[in-house]
């Protein structure tokens, strides 16, 4: 049978460990990442380029072989070029037809690019003509001129310049040329190397990169402008490691023109890809921060708040061991020293709470005790039986069993009775026989009278509390001088929105001793060293264990004569259900 699965509980050191763990491992994930989207990227933008390149270059091996072919089928089946090779340069037929062949190569310039420049040279004459205009100044005009007829003499126009574009320098600018013979007639194509390169300029290869023209040789044919315009100084260009060229924003890319002896070079400095590269680069540089942030918080959260935390649940260990709390490390955060104050703060109330209850506790098992001393009082009991003995004596039969059931009823009402609260019905038939069996004593010595309205008949009243007073007042007013009379009186009273049930009893006796009715009306405990006035201050205790703050007794000597007692108790409905009332 498969064990039930268990929640496993961990500390919070714990999930701060994991909470390092990845965020170290995302951050080389980011890094890897970054590395890897940089090569990417660059890798990319560095074929896009080169495939643009490749295009550039397509089109202008494309415009060279068709200017080489249209130069070269000019020269063999133009009958202008035919007529200019037969007339002088002054003859009416050499005009017209140069002429013709002008309006010609304007149009072939139109087609494809007006920086291509047209000559055409005749070896017999020495005379070489532009025939389409011409964007070279005269100065570079007759270097050309005097370079051709330097080819001829040389005779290298057919290994060096047939069907091939080259590089030429006139006048400190260099050209590119292709020049096509046939006989003694010459057709010269000549383009300057910067308008050739300057479409790849436009090209956005970052503000230091740059497109050039260079020899077979590697030397510079264009100059290096990058494409903002700003003139290079590349003579300390170094070719960098795999891996240096790999984490470096330059990349390089060359391209080869078909029947030519030079060659492009495109150098990358960022380049199209320079903001995504800037882009990765601050997310890497983010990632770094977040992860040293991430280990300051992490080791502050652990001094300030672990460690302070670990203490408080150590005090909270160690106070349930019944020990003293120590005091917690100061974490310098609101809440853990708000949370450690209050926990001590809860720790001493907890403990006052203890002491008190404690001693509440004790003060109940006196008040029990004392009330069970209140009811044994054998003294009582004996003088019943001495009464009864007397009585038996004067053959009073009619009296003897008067008191002996008085006698009987009165004790079993206390030893049967062991609840909290009573009903006031009760407790007033309870006095009723007590003052019955006292009559019997003291005879005509006192008189009684018990008034009490219909509505207290079920009120809840703790037992023995009005015979308490009874008592007191059988005990210190009667007398054999003079007639006393004991009353009761109950009723129920509006005070203060609580509705209260009102006990006076009053006698005409001497009154209480002043000194005993200021401590009274005071609420200080009276002395007991003598075993005196036990029932009075065990009495007032009951009633405030019971009631709390709500009831009251009021002490007095009437101007009239005599003592009251006054007990105002209120009505607790979940007091009267416990009593059965």
């Amino acid at each position: 049978m498969a064990k039930p699965s268990e929640n496993k509980l961990y500390p919070i050191q714990h999930y701060v460990k994991i909470i390092l763990v990845i965020s170290f491992t995302a951050l080389i994930l980011d890094f890897i990442i970054s590395f890897a989207s940089i090569t990417i990227v660059k890798q990319q933008s560095a074929r896009d380029l080169r495939d643009t390149a490749y295009l550039y270059i397509n089109r202008i091996n494309s415009d060279f072989s068709y200017i080489n072919h249209f130069m070269g089928w000019t020269l063999a089946n133009d009958e202008n070029v035919k007529m200019m090779d037969t007339h002088d340069t002054n003859e009416t037929e050499f005009i017209k037809a140069n002429d013709a062949l002008y309006r010609r190569f304007v149009e072939l310039q139109t087609s494809y690019d007006k920086s291509y420049n047209f000559f055409i040279f005749f070896k017999n004459k020495n005379v070489m003509l532009n025939i389409a205009p011409m964007k070279a100044t005269y100065k570079e005009y007759q270097q050309l001129q005097h370079q051709i007829n330097v080819f001829i003499k040389d005779k290298v126009i057919y290994e060096k310049f047939y069907s091939r574009w080259s590089t030429i320098q006139l006048a400190g600018t260099f050209y590119i040329v292709n020049i096509v013979p046939y006989h003694d007639s010459y057709m010269v194509c000549l383009i300057a190397a910067d308008d050739l390169i300057r479409p790849l300029r436009q090209i956005n290869l970052g503000e230091n990169g740059y497109a050039s023209l260079r020899a077979e040789d590697g030397s510079l044919v264009t100059s290096p402008i990058s494409n903002k315009g700003k003139l290079l100084n590349i003579e300390r260009e170094q070719e960098s490691s795999s891996i240096m060229n790999t984490l470096q924003t330059r990349t390089t890319v060359n391209g080869e023109f078909d029947n030519a002896s030079f060659y492009v070079k495109l150098v990358i400095q960022f380049g199209a890809f320079e903001k995504i590269m800037i882009v990765q680069l601050l997310i890497v540089l983010l990632a770094v921060i977040v992860a040293c942030s991430l280990s300051f918080i992490m080791l502050y959260f652990k001094n300030k708040v672990l460690q302070p935390i670990k203490s408080f649940s150590y005090n909270l260990a160690f106070w349930t061991e019944d020990g003293e709390p120590l005091d917690s490390t100061g974490s310098k955060i609101v809440e853990l020293e708000k949370a450690n104050s209050q926990f001590a703060q809860l720790v001493n109330q907890i403990k006052t709470y203890k002491i008190d209850i404690y001693e509440r506790e004790l003060e109940k098992q006196r008040i029990q005790l004392d009330y069970m001393k209140l009811q044994i009082k054998p003294h009582f009991f004996l003088n019943c039986l001495t009464t009864i003995h007397s009585m038996a004596q004067m053959d009073m039969t009619e009296e003897i069993q008067q008191m002996a059931l008085s006698t009987s009823v009165y004790f079993r009402y206390i030893f049967q009775n062991g609840q909290d609260f009573v009903r006031l019905e009760d407790e007033i038939e309870h006095v009723r026989v007590y003052l019955e069996i006292q009559r019997n004593r003291y005879r005509s010595s006192f008189l009684y009278r018990i008034e009490q309205e219909e509505s207290t008949r079920d009120v809840p009243i703790p037992p023995l509390v009005l015979q308490t007073f009874i008592e007191n007042a059988i005990k210190y007013a009667v007398s054999r001088d003079h007639e006393v009379l004991i009353t009761l009186t109950v009723e129920r009273r509006m005070m203060e929105e609580q509705r209260m049930t009102v006990i006076r009893i009053t006698d005409t006796g001497p009154g209480f001793p002043p000194e005993v009715l200021e401590k009274l009306q005071q609420g200080e405990p009276l002395d007991q060293t003598l075993g005196t006035q036990i029932g009075i201050m065990n009495t007032v205790q009951r009633l405030k264990y019971l009631y709390g703050e709500l009831a009251q007794i009021r002490f007095g000597n009437p101007p009239d004569g005599g003592a009251s007692v006054t007990l105002y108790l209120p009505e607790l409905p979940a007091i009267s259900n416990e009593t059965g009332v």
